[in-house]
């Protein structure tokens, strides 16, 4: 055993699948895992190769050279027995309760099934404890300024694919990438600024609110101000992106559902507001004579819940249908599931 493995067994991170399970706190008092930290004088890829070596969860803080140092990112991964390094990789960001853990959980029975590798880049609420610093990228700063691109949260999950690339965990050029409720804003305006050849296809979950496809509203309602333009809208509305939608996710008030007078605009309750963002790109890309390639989804029976609808993501993706509506009506009997 390297001595390497020998730092990281002895820390947890390849404890059988069964044995993690057996120590994850109660849903209702959510602590995250410890993650790995990886030895700053070593490479990261093969740490993260090593981490990401067995079936099973694991966790380790990214070690991103070009992101911001003061605030590091944790990946939750799981590896499914049989997993081979050309089958599909899928992103999965986590909502405003920074629990990617959970959100990774919610992929597993997907990953066994389909042979998937899951990764949840996780932003810590202690590092990133508001819509600003996470929902919004992290583009502003508090003072209105632009700061740094290369420190944007949207510049993290390409880099997480090329991180996995470098240690040998995928040979795909591209990966999937799912986002549910502040991951869903996280994702839509990832692909609204930033390149997308990294991600062969999106699913935005029941975001609360939307940056409109038009320059010249400021972000984040619309993409004005942050140094966007033509190329980045073409590239957008280009994008083979699916806005999901829960038919019961129609709450009018809440602490999660974004109330300010640019989200009211959009619509009462988040399956509104994604009609709104949906009829928007399809006006804005026929005004421009641009190609089209969002779909919207409505899911029947399911309101705001993380892991109903990490699962109707899984079997669109993986088996091309919607969960059955029976199934559905018994997913959406449960609260459980997290935001």
């Amino acid at each position: 055993m390297t001595p390497s493995r020998r730092r990281l067994v002895a820390a947890g991170a390849f404890l059988p699948l069964a044995a993690q399970a057996a120590e994850r706190p109660p849903r209702r008092r959510h602590v995250p895992p410890d993650a790995i930290r990886p030895d700053p004088d070593m490479s990261f890829a093969p740490q993260l190769a090593e981490v990401l070596s067995r079936p099973g969860r694991a966790s380790i803080v990214f070690a991103d050279p070009a992101g911001d140092p003061t605030r590091p990112v944790t990946l939750h991964a799981y590896h499914p027995e049989g997993w081979r390094t050309d089958g599909q990789a899928v992103l999965v960001m986590h909502g405003m309760g920074r629990n990617g853990d959970e959100y990774r959980d919610f992929w597993i029975e997907a990953a066994e099934r389909h042979k998937l590798l899951i990764v949840a880049p996780t932003f810590p609420a202690n590092l990133f404890p508001t819509p600003e610093t996470y929902n919004n990228g992290f583009v502003l700063a508090g003072d209105g300024t632009l700061r740094q691109p290369e420190w944007r949260g949207y510049r993290i999950p390409a880099r997480v694919v090329a991180a996995l690339r470098d240690a040998g965990l995928m040979t795909r050029q591209k990966a999937l990438i799912f986002g549910h409720s502040a991951g869903g804003q996280f994702l839509h305006r990832l692909l609204s600024t930033e390149p997308s050849d990294v991600f062969e296809a999106a699913m935005v979950g029941n975001p609360g609110w939307f940056s409109l496809p038009d320059l010249d509203r400021p972000f984040p309602e619309g993409l004005g101000g942050i140094g966007a333009g033509e190329a980045d809208l073409a590239r957008l509305l280009a994008f083979p992106m699916t806005i999901l939608s829960g038919e019961a996710d129609v709450a009018t008030s809440g602490p999660s559902l974004p109330s300010q007078p640019e989200a009211i605009a959009q619509g009462p309750h988040r399956f509104a507001r994604a009609l709104t963002y949906f009829e928007a790109g399809k006006a804005e890309a026929v005004r421009r004579g641009l190609p089209f390639n969002w779909k919207r989804v409505t899911v029947p029976h399911i309101g705001h819940d993380g892991a109903a609808m990490s699962r109707v993501a899984a079997s669109l993706w993986f088996e091309g249908r919607l969960p059955p509506e029976a199934v559905l009506a018994e997913w959406g009997q449960v609260t459980a599931g997290a935001l």
